[in-house]
């Protein structure tokens, strides 16, 4: 678990952080930044750029490595103290709260602000650089790609969708973007992979994801990485979470997604829920979604 930085961001000063943006700044062309660059990216003295590095590295915000060189790198701590300050400069967030969930490929903390919200930071290749690369179709003009960028474009790609399709679908509201980080509202309710649903409701939250499902098509998105794990349930109805992996529909992959993000859900309802959800196609409820007819997906529920 990547530690919360939050309680070392008081200690830092201006230059502390002009010396990670420097950093960052250099992990744009290679991954070890050759300290003998960071007076020029920091606009730092080379006295001052020592000292910060003394201290920086001593709150796990830079790690070292000699190489052909002396070179330094951003830990995620460090990359998470640059959008913390960013968000605090912004006034969207007051101060950092407990953690709300760990993930391979993220945190969310609670944040307070002018209401309980939620802090993400994408961590996609930063452990798990190459396997990301696999997975993922980001892309860089650069021909070095850092696990900053690949988190950076999660991070984008999810905010993007938040924002195209809050309030028509039932997902977290967009607060906030910067660098690998969103704010957004804090979810209600329980993940659907930890709730012990009535019998005589299973049918009835299946049909509440997949309005949502069908909704998200109908503005121009695909989830593509739907589970029991990124829906949360609440008195109030489902939020569907989690949209990194998003794909507009003209994609050439949108229907085969939506199918799969259907399959999955139906087959996570049918282990749980064995006898519960009538017999369903997936594909048939995909074509049904496509189609904008959620009554024809209804349908294949009764």
């Amino acid at each position: 678990m990547v530690r919360n930085v939050a309680g070392v961001m008081a200690e830092l000063e201006p230059e502390d952080f002009y010396l990670l943006s420097g950093v960052e700044q250099g992990m744009r062309f290679s991954e070890w930044v050759n300290r003998g660059k960071l007076p020029e990216l920091s606009n730092l003295s080379p006295e001052e750029v020592d000292y910060r590095l003394d201290r920086c590295a001593t709150r796990e915000l830079i790690e070292r490595k000699t190489i052909q060189y002396e070179g330094y790198t951003l830990t995620a701590e460090g990359y998470d103290a640059l959008a913390l300050r960013t968000f605090s400069e912004r006034d969207t967030i007051e101060g950092v709260g407990a953690p709300l969930g760990v993930g391979k490929e993220s945190d969310v903390l609670e944040v307070q602000s002018y209401r309980p919200l939620a802090l993400k930071f994408h961590r996609e290749g930063y452990t798990n650089f190459r396997e990301v690369m696999r997975e993922r179709d980001y892309t860089s003009d650069n021909q070095h790609v850092s696990w900053l960028y690949t988190a950076r474009k999660a991070a984008e790609r999810e905010y993007d969708a938040l924002e195209s399709l809050y309030p028509d679908v039932s997902v977290p509201r967009p607060i906030d973007h910067n660098r690998h980080a969103i704010v957004m509202a804090k979810l209600d309710g329980v993940e659907l992979h930890r709730a012990k649903l009535p019998e005589d409701q299973v049918v009835g939250v299946l049909d509440l994801i997949l309005r949502e499902i069908t909704a998200a098509y109908d503005a121009g998105y695909v989830h593509a990485d739907m589970s029991e794990y990124n829906v949360a349930i609440s008195e109030s109805g489902v939020t569907v979470f989690d949209w990194p992996q998003a794909v507009p529909t003209d994609h050439e992959n949108a229907r085969e997604l939506v199918d799969r993000d259907v399959a999955n859900l139906l087959s996570y309802f049918e282990r749980k829920y064995p006898g519960a959800v009538p017999d369903l196609d997936a594909d048939s409820i995909g074509d049904s979604i496509a189609a904008n007819d959620f009554e024809t997906v209804r349908a294949h529920l009764a």
